[in-house]
């Protein structure tokens, strides 16, 4: 396959999409809210199993999925609200089957996959019936923010492919069924060295966990591990789509995947705000409501435009994937820094709203800190996506400077 395909998506109309927002905001408070672990556990396999069974008798499952693999195939322009929506619980997203890094595979699989990828690796993952995990995060001086440093390999052979190299923090490796791997690869008659993407089997010889990850966040299942490949052999079945282009099909993971994390991570600073002010009108300090008190409305009102301009900058980042995808993907950086770095601040505030309790197991909010923060690196750290966004910048401004001269 030597291009992206298109995905005809089912567009609602603007009534159906409200009705579709109030009904995964209905679920997630009445069956979602009330089976999340305790702060700082992870959600056993078995209620995640519960949670995606009633998701989809609710008919809120796999929104992002094409209806052929049994979502409800939502264009991306209509994925913001849901997807906030889902993210007001750490679980959320896992009980609608939308979280990381499962819903970015699912997305590049439905473009670009051939139609027995589909069945084999799609399908499952559409449905919930096994996980994934995606590699491109590397050991130092590996791929990590910049991806052409990667340095697993693979080569060709007579029956296809021989993959080498190592994997860090591959989000969901402990109970994934495969992997999508990044790897360096040589074109014949000695071009320049490119990358491919293949789908490759946990339990493939040579595939192994040498060691865990452990971070702050819980909310990704499968958590955040090392993973190593000596030797694997693959088959030519095994590329995902063409052979020497898996540099340009990631930016077809990349760019929605960055803003799906902000849509979910928006939700859970939104239930975090509604903490807060909850607490700023029952609490009285010093003759007032919290609430009343002008430091306090201070942040309360900072918290609330992070939100109001987190949720402007995704919705016009999303419009634009639809109708300019280079553009689009293009603004994802911006969206992803502005939205990781607010969605920190609405939780710290509420944290800092609520006192003692805030960073006590009474409320969830120490958690929620804990979920978010690592967004500001993952996917492209916030310094990295500066330094692309001002070269952009500089580069459109010299642009414009030598029309003008012209």
């Amino acid at each position: 396959m030597g291009a992206v395909e298109t995905q005809v998506p089912e567009t609602l109309s603007p009534s159906a999409l409200d009705e579709l927002v109030e009904r995964v905001e209905q679920f997630i408070h009445d069956v979602v809210v009330p089976r999340e672990p305790t702060p700082g556990e992870s959600l056993p396999e078995a209620v995640r199993a519960e949670l995606q069974a009633a998701a989809r008798s609710a008919g809120v499952f796999a929104p992002h999925v094409p209806q052929r693999w049994g979502g409800l195939g939502l264009p991306i322009s209509q994925w913001p609200r849901v997807f906030e929506a889902a993210g007001r619980s750490p679980i959320g997203p896992t009980a609608l089957n939308c979280m990381a890094p499962d819903e970015g595979n699912m997305h590049m699989l439905s473009e670009i996959a051939t139609e027995e990828q589909k069945r084999r690796f799609l399908a499952p993952l559409a449905s919930g019936e096994v996980n994934s995990c995606f590699g491109m995060s590397e050991p130092h001086p590996g791929a990590g923010s910049d991806p052409s440093q990667l340095r697993t390999t693979a080569e060709r052979t007579q029956d296809g492919w021989v993959i080498r190299g190592e994997k860090r923090f591959s989000s969901g490796a402990n109970v994934a069924s495969y992997m999508i791997v990044m790897a360096r690869t040589q074109e014949e008659g000695g071009g320049e060295a490119a990358a491919t993407m293949f789908l490759v089997p946990m339990e493939a010889g040579g595939m192994s966990i040498p060691r865990q990850i452990h971070t702050v966040d819980r909310a990704i299942g499968g958590g955040h591990p090392h993973v190593r490949l000596e030797e694997v052999q693959v088959g030519d079945d095994a590329v995902l789509g063409e052979p020497h282009e898996g540099f340009r099909y990631a930016q077809v993971r990349l760019g929605p995947a960055r803003l799906t994390h902000c849509m979910r991570w928006l939700g859970l600073a939104s239930r975090a705000q509604e903490i807060a002010l909850d607490r700023a009108n029952r609490r009285e300090i010093f003759g007032a409501a919290l609430a009343d008190q002008g430091i306090a409305q201070t942040m309360i009102a900072d918290s609330e435009i992070d939100l109001e301009t987190s949720r402007a900058l995704i919705q016009r980042t999303a419009d634009l994937l639809v109708t300019d995808p280079k553009a689009g993907s293009k603004l994802s950086s911006v969206a992803k820094v502005h939205c990781s770095e607010a969605v920190f601040r609405v939780i710290d505030r509420a944290i800092q709203l609520c006192g003692g309790d805030g960073v006590s197991d009474d409320l969830p909010l120490a958690q929620y800190l804990n979920e978010v923060r690592p967004f500001r690196i993952y996917d492209g750290s916030s310094e990295t996506h500066r330094w692309a966004i001002a070269r952009r910048a500089a580069a459109r401004q010299r642009r414009r400077a030598e029309e003008v001269s012209r």
